[in-house]
């Protein structure tokens, strides 16, 4: 029997998500349509009776307040009316079905299948071609969902897999051999390898044997291009990461870096007892053809990472950052074959928020930046840190004949590919190329994995574990099985649906899934753990003691690869890099007498705009732990520096984290744009308290070509500031991530991104309570600016909103910075600083605003006063430059002497004083009002363009 339920608000309810979508319609140019309705609609298969069906619709499908339901009556419609049903496509995860399963079965209801969709109602006279625009740009992704018509059938039946093992002929020629490594997205240097290690074997490879040397030699998995030898300067660099990142990393030598660069996350010390990981992940491409997905499964395989991390840690607060195209976009302008930067921003948001907030882990901190060159080629990067038993801080090694334990979702055809499709450039066809590439979440499934291995860890039943992401079994079992050996029966794998061959079984990276080295003897007690949390969890195989990676499928050998080969076969890159600072048209236009425009047209940019919208999405206070948050101020509403967790309650000791990003430079300078998102980095967690005592750091790299050569200079460059500062700050790196060929190609044209970097500063506070936040406390105190402000323009905020890049991107002088950083450290240790505000984007006149209006009081300052090197002659240029290491300070009157008497001999001054007039007041250099703007138009002109 099959029953259909249709979910719609009560008579008298608003409609929200009809509202939302009349918007969205809106948002599209698109005129016609006047009046949206959504209705959820639910199909039931199974031996049921209608009472049952009522009850199930009634206790679990319905809200009695709000909305009502009706059993095996679709909606009829009148003519003016026009409808788009919306379903997943077959074999995709819908987590809805599991969980109504779930919920039938415990209201005593044997349900045998469940299906879910989505009926949109238009009203209004629009032709068939604006029903298409609407929904192929807002109602659906064909890469995860159709819209249903009569012909379409609800409950198919899944083909079945008939096993013949797939032997590949390998091409005598080398153009043909060349040919089938790109079937297999393998180079020519490196499918030529893999000829030569069959050649010696005399014998064809097999399918999943080549499947499984594309998956593990991938860019996404081994990080290549990192570890290339580079022909550069006149100098030979062999591996970059070893020379630069991970070498200062090593030379610091911190004693309180317990993992760095070997396991899913970096691991430091929290407080002797305990241990706290840090790791950032990016999911570009597939955000960029699903963003609801593509995002969703980023942050929850970066969950797992920490979940993977040594023998385990507990995830207590994520971060996210995003990089998008303007979301005004003409639709006109649109690439063939991206979707538009609104529906992405929208998505993606959408699915960090989804995730995060339904598995219970506090989103506290991250960013929003917008370029064109994002369009189609979106950056989503995703965080999460962790907290384990110091114990727990190192993975253990396996012994054979230990078990090799898959626990937690069942494994599809979603997914598949993803780590080469990650790999390698975007088109105007990865839409239509990628159907099974992307990955669908279910944080359901992952919240109670979680609990089913912690507990198995307070256990010690599992002696390692490593999470199923990138390039599914064939990376998680490979990767573990390295130095003994793994055997692998497939056909032992839970599947979501028949119909999967070996290899798609193997290589699938279907979410929620855990790897874990059991001893047999533990076997019994995590299964049991596991059934009382709901997981699932199977003996899929064994660790060997023979150095080989085999797998079968129904008795049949599938695979027979040499460990040695897999993890040391793959020939190393040899690569040209070249590199040359950018020569852009210097700005010349003359300085406005005032300035109140210029101000608030940088508070409304993109770019610094207020991200409220975005952020109120989020639960940053699940848990309980969060301490600083990231809005501040009287109506906590303010742009926080940092954000800080307790993870231990009982404790004061707090983790501080803080982000430094800025692309601009980077059309530039490679160098000073990796500085500089360094040290913004450092001095978002400076200004909220936090010091370098123990602060590390992870980098981010989300690059353009990974051939053309000055794209390499550039990214060798970047790397080697990344060095100079870790070891000029005493900063060690911990962890790190690269996403390359970050590419659009439409036709002949390709589109690169700008070279983005992103910098993750994570530290420990041993007082979380002398957090200190942004907004100005108190009319009367003093304001200063501590830190030297340069002519230092190149790639600003102000000279874009000139139409112009310029030259003089900020550099750093770490000489004079650390020094800076201890100090101002120490001064808010003690209790002498009231508020503290970093300089970054907009300089100086964006971050007094931001502190003026976040705190409901004014202030009054003289730009005669600012701290300067003496070259800056123009009100604007002082008021706008980005000079790093710099900050805004308010002191009590009280605490001056003291507070200068920390500062030392570090360049700052008193600029004003805070003021209850609510307004702010600023004096030119000639003495005249440069600058007379209330607070409460500053704040609606940095609210207003995501106010959506």
């Amino acid at each position: 029997m099959i029953y259909r339920i249709d979910v719609m608000p009560a008579a008298g309810v608003t409609d929200r998500r009809g509202a939302a979508l009349l918007k969205d319609i809106t948002d599209l140019n698109l005129t016609g349509p006047t009046s949206a309705r959504v209705i959820e609609v639910y199909w039931f298969k199974g031996e049921i009776d209608r009472p049952a069906i009522e009850k199930l619709a009634r206790e679990a499908l319905t809200d009695p307040v709000t909305e009502i339901f009706r059993v095996n009556e679709p909606t009829e419609l009148t003519t003016s009316f026009r409808s788009v049903l919306v379903a997943h496509n077959p074999g995709v995860t819908d987590p809805i079905e599991e969980t109504i399963l779930k919920a039938a079965a415990d209201l005593g209801i044997a349900l045998e299948a469940a299906r879910t969709g989505r009926l949109y109602i238009l009203g209004g006279r629009f032709n068939d071609e604006t029903l298409k625009v609407i929904t192929h740009q807002r109602l659906l992704n064909p890469i995860v969902q159709h819209a249903v018509t009569p012909d379409s059938i609800v409950f198919g039946e899944n083909p079945k897999y008939h096993f013949k093992l797939r032997e590949i002929d390998l091409p005598s020629g080398d153009v043909g051999l060349c040919d089938l490594g790109k079937i297999f997205c393998l180079s020519p240097d490196e499918i030529r390898a893999v000829a030569k290690y069959y050649d010696n074997l005399g014998r064809k490879p097999i399918d999943v044997e080549l499947e499984t040397l594309a998956q593990s030699w991938s860019e996404h998995c081994v990080h290549k291009t990192f570890k290339a030898k580079f022909e550069f300067e006149g100098q030979t660099i062999d591996n970059l990461l070893k020379s630069t990142i991970a070498r200062a990393t090593k030379l610091l030598d911190k004693p309180w870096c317990l993992s760095v660069f070997v396991d899913n996350s970096g691991v430091i010390d929290f407080d002797g007892e305990n241990a706290v990981c840090f790791k950032v992940e990016t999911h570009n491409h597939p955000s960029a053809v699903e963003p609801y997905g593509g995002a969703a499964t980023g942050l929850g395989g970066v969950i797992r990472d920490v979940l993977g991390t040594g023998l385990s840690a507990r995830p207590i607060f994520n971060t996210d950052v995003f990089c998008f195209g303007e979301p005004d976009m003409k639709y006109s302008d649109l690439p063939p074959g991206a979707l538009h930067p609104k529906r992405v921003f929208k998505g993606v948001r959408a699915g960090v928020a989804d995730y995060g907030n339904r598995i219970g882990v506090p989103t506290i901190n991250g960013g929003i930046l917008f370029d064109p060159r994002y369009t189609g080629n979106p950056l989503v990067y995703c965080g999460t840190a962790g907290i384990m038993p110091a114990w727990a801080a190192k993975p253990g090694e396996q012994s054979p004949g230990d078990l090799i334990v898959l626990m937690g979702g069942r494994t599809g055809r979603d997914g598949i590919h993803g780590v080469t499709f990650s790999s390698e450039a975007l088109s105007d066809k990865s839409t239509e190329q990628s159907f099974s590439s992307v990955q669908i979440g279910n944080p359901i499934v992952e919240k109670r994995m979680t609990e089913a291995v912690l507990q198995a860890r307070e256990e010690k039943l599992f002696v390692r574990i490593t999470d199923v992401g990138g390039g599914g079994l064939s990376s998680a079992v490979g990767e573990m099985g390295e130095n003994t050996g793994a055997r692998v029966f497939l056909d032992r794998v839970p599947l979501k649906y028949s119909g999967l061959s070996y290899s798609e079984i193997w290589i699938s990276e279907s979410q929620e899934r855990m790897v874990l080295a059991v001893p047999p003897e533990n076997l019994k007690r995590l299964l049991e753990i596991c059934r009382g949390e709901g997981v699932e969890a199977t003996a899929i195989g064994e660790f060997t003691g023979d150095k080989k990676l085999t797998l079968y499928y129904k008795d049949h050998l599938v695979c027979d690869l040499s460990m040695e080969f897999l993890h040391g076969g793959r020939p190393q890159l040899k690569l040209k890099a070249s590199y040359k600072t950018s020569g852009n048209p210097e700005p010349t236009f003359p300085c406005p007498s005032r300035l109140d425009d210029d101000l608030l047209k940088l508070l409304g940019r993109w770019n610094t705009c207020s991200k409220e919208w975005v952020i109120r999405q989020y639960d940053h206070e699940v848990q309980g732990a969060s301490v600083l948050k990231p809005l501040v101020g009287a109506k906590s509403d303010g742009p926080g520096d940092a954000s800080i967790v307790r993870p231990v309650l009982g404790s004061k000791r707090g983790v501080i984290v803080g982000c430094g990003i800025n692309p601009a430079y980077s059309d530039i300078d490679a160098y000073k744009m990796a500085s500089s998102a360094i040290d913004e980095a450092i001095r978002n967690v400076i200004a909220a308290g936090g010091s370098l005592d123990q602060l590390a750091l992870l980098d981010n790299f989300c690059w353009g070509s990974a051939t053309e050569e000055q794209s390499l200079g550039a990214l060798i460059k970047a790397a080697q500031a990344c060095a100079d500062l870790s070891l000029a700050y005493g900063t060690p790196f911990i962890s790190g991530k690269d996403s390359l060929n970050n590419q659009f190609r439409v036709g002949e044209k390709i589109v690169s991104i700008p070279h983005t970097l992103l910098i993750s500063a994570f530290g420990i506070m041993p007082d979380a309570e002398k957090a200190v936040t942004m907004d100005l406390k108190k009319a009367g105190d003093i304001i200063y600016v501590v830190g030297e402000t340069k002519t230092e323009l190149g790639g600003s905020a102000y000279f874009a909103s000139k139409g112009f890049i310029g030259n003089n991107a900020p550099g750093v002088d770490t000489a004079t910075s650390k020094s800076l950083y201890d100090r101002l450290a120490a001064a808010i240790e003690k209790g002498l600083v009231r508020s503290c505000h970093d300089l970054s984007e907009g300089g100086f006149g964006v971050a007094l605003a931001e502190m003026a209006f976040a705190g409901g009081l004014g202030a009054r300052v003289n730009l005669s006063r600012m701290p300067q090197d003496g070259s800056l002659h123009r009100d604007d240029y002082l008021l706008f430059s980005e000079s790093n290491s710099r900050f805004i300070v308010e002191i009590s009157p009280d605490h001056q002497r003291d507070f200068e008497m920390i500062m030392g001999s570090t360049r700052l001054n008193i600029i004003g004083e805070v003021t209850g007039a609510e307004n702010l007041m600023i004096e030119g250099l000639g003495g005249g009002i440069v600058i007379d703007q209330s607070i409460e138009t500053s704040k609606e002109a940095w609210q207003r363009p995501l106010k959506w």
